[in-house]
């Protein structure tokens, strides 16, 4: 008897030996994350001042709402309204196209909220209505008078969120390789973004993002940009850097999160769309195939004709800027043929006068 209660006593030592041990276990493997965590948080804090300083900011600061919306505007004429996509800035529309336009436009391009140099605060949604709605009270603000709104990618879908909820804030829509029908998967050059729950995602922007970028971005780069190749300089002049950062990274990924909710009601509601729209695609996009956004959309939209750039992919802006440059000026004829007469043909203005 007594020898059973020396086993069973030492049996219950051992259980709580290893039960101390593993609690030593945990407190460890916890400390080390939490060290982890602390240093690639102070690297990621670091870089981000490095990429802040190769891409500084270059444009001007609205107030709306309680947000800040980062913009960059030149030229002068009817105004025009760009909105870039996915993880991108003001800059991947600056880096070539803006420069086009600028002699007949006074074209406004604009960071997206919780991208580039624009804020999103805690608790500003992130889903498609929401931001269509943060665009207008963008344009209301600066007092433009319904300008043409051009949308690339992401930045499409939100132009025709824009133009479904707010038809007054838009006089006509210049669609880029537009994200318009719900996407059952992401396309694999944004598989990082697919980052859930919010806090996880919040850990993974303050922590691995930075690190991440600088291994991937130049495979992330050239998927966007494929079969194009994308310019030395986009990671500095197109602002491809900016996408790096935490909050950009936290804003993106949130987006993806919210993307699908809003698309199905907006597809039923696409045939009511009666203002001047250009859609045009890359024959080529590996992000948005051209089938099933570019000639969906056409097929619901009464006498909307979709153009396809052969051998391009779906960063148009920078890789078939005439092309997309001249789909704004046809559709600006279409839109105010009185007014954009006389900026898009100054001779005959000066003739008639």
């Amino acid at each position: 008897m007594a020898e059973a209660l020396i086993n069973s006593g030492q049996v219950a030592g051992s259980r709580d030996a290893e039960d101390r041990a593993m609690a030593v276990e945990w407190v460890i493997a916890a400390a080390v994350l939490v060290g982890a965590s602390a240093v690639l948080w102070g690297f990621s804090t670091w870089m981000t001042r490095r990429i802040e300083a190769a891409v500084p900011i270059n444009g001007r600061f609205l107030e709306v709402n309680g947000e800040r919306f980062h913009y960059y505007e030149e030229g002068k004429g009817p105004p025009l309204v760009m909105i870039h996509g996915l993880m991108g800035s003001s800059r991947n529309l600056t880096y070539a196209l803006s420069g086009q336009l600028r002699e007949h436009f006074r074209v406004i391009s604009l960071d997206r909220p919780g991208s580039g140099y624009s804020t999103r605060h805690k608790g500003t949604a992130a889903d498609l209505p929401a931001q269509a709605r943060q665009v207008a009270a963008f344009i209301n603000t600066l007092g433009l008078d319904k300008p043409l709104v051009l949308g690339h990618s992401l930045g499409g879908a939100i132009s025709l969120a824009l133009a479904l909820d707010h038809p007054h804030a838009v006089s006509g829509l210049i669609l880029v390789a537009p994200l318009t029908h719900p996407q059952p998967t992401l396309p694999l050059v944004f598989w990082s973004l697919a980052v859930r729950p919010a806090w996880l995602r919040r850990w993974v922007s303050r922590t691995l993002t930075v690190p991440m970028g600088l291994l991937t971005r130049r495979s992330v780069v050239k998927g966007v940009f494929a079969p194009d190749s994308a310019p030395q300089d986009f990671a500095t002049r197109g602002g491809g850097l900016l996408g790096m950062r935490p909050d950009n990274f936290y804003a993106a990924s949130s987006e993806i999160a919210l993307v699908n909710d809003h698309l199905p009601d907006m597809v039923k509601r696409y045939p009511q769309l009666t203002l001047p729209i250009s859609l045009i695609y890359g024959a080529r996009d590996k992000v948005l195939d051209f089938r099933k956004h570019g000639q969906a959309l056409a097929d619901k939209v009464p006498g909307l004709k979709l153009q396809v750039v052969e051998g391009r992919g779906h960063m148009l802006p920078i890789t078939a800027t005439e092309r997309v440059a001249e789909a704004v000026q046809q559709l600006a004829k279409r839109a105010r043929p009185a007014q954009t007469a006389a900026i898009l043909h100054p001779p005959f203005a000066l003739a008639n006068k």
